[in-house]
């Protein structure tokens, strides 16, 4: 049986902002107002994939070219300045294409029901056992208002993938503790999605949470039941400090390996 305060204890030793960098996590600090904040965590989750010194420069890029208010680029530009903008952007397999699509689909959204949120609570389900549906009508909506496909840059959780950044993105949005921002209040973590990345997928298998090979939705839906009989209100809780081990290079194996 897993020892709840062992990870409590790995939690209140690592859960701290000194350990966020290097973490895509950490634009989101610089943006206080939610309207902000909340596009500032898309485009940082979608862009999360490949190496990390690779993930900040992109982001920071983007930010760079969105100016102060990521809100008001999007509610002011036009498409065109926005394709403009981010012509000849690149990040592995994104292309500027790919990012203009994914901006425009978000400015759209923004314009249409004042922000990410509101469009992602109309979809929210409080009955269902986790944000699953929700995500998948969020992501269908996306690609409904999209002038063009943004490619790798939006997953689609209907076809089985694990989604590790959409559910990274829910993590920042909807938990708020001393790493977490948070601000999408009236969506519970009770039901949120443990974002599945092969370091996540190694500790869920030594954990005992699934005995499954493939880093895919079913997978991560069975990491978060594990976690979810520790923590039932929260359980991504552990998320952050157990993935350091993954992205920082001042902490091994060996600090952790105590604690399992």
């Amino acid at each position: 049986m897993i020892d709840k305060q062992k990870l409590e204890t790995l939690y209140r030793k690592y859960n701290r902002r000194e350990f966020v960098h290097p973490d895509p996590l950490e634009f989101l600090y610089a943006y206080p107002s939610l309207r902000d904040r909340e596009i500032v965590a898309f485009v940082a989750a979608s862009l999360a994939y490949g190496r990390v010194k690779q993930i900040l420069k992109s982001v920071s890029q983007v930010l760079s070219i969105m100016g102060p208010s990521p809100y008001f680029y999007l509610k002011d530009a036009s498409e065109s300045k926005i394709h403009r903008d981010f012509n000849g952007f690149v990040h592995r397999f994104a292309t500027g294409k790919h990012l203009s699509s994914l901006l425009i689909a978000l400015q759209r959204i923004i314009r249409e029901r004042g922000s990410l949120y509101d469009e992602f609570a109309d979809a929210f389900e409080p009955e269902a056992e986790t944000v699953l549906p929700a995500l998948g009508r969020f992501c269908d909506r996306v690609y409904e208002v999209a002038v063009s496909n943004p490619g790798h840059l939006l997953p689609l959780p209907r076809r089985g993938s694990a989604c590790k950044r959409l559910n990274l993105f829910l993590r920042w949005m909807v938990r708020k503790d001393a790493v977490d921002p948070g601000g999408w209040n009236d969506i519970s973590a009770a039901k949120l999605i443990v974002p599945l990345d092969t370091h996540m997928h190694r500790m869920g298998r030594r954990l005992g949470f699934t005995s499954r090979n493939q880093a895919n939705m079913r997978t991560a839906l069975e990491i978060t039941s594990g976690f979810r009989k520790i923590t039932p209100n929260d359980p991504v809780r552990y998320d952050f400090a157990l993935t350091r081990l993954g992205i920082r290079d001042d902490i091994s194996e060996k600090n952790i390996g105590v604690f399992f």
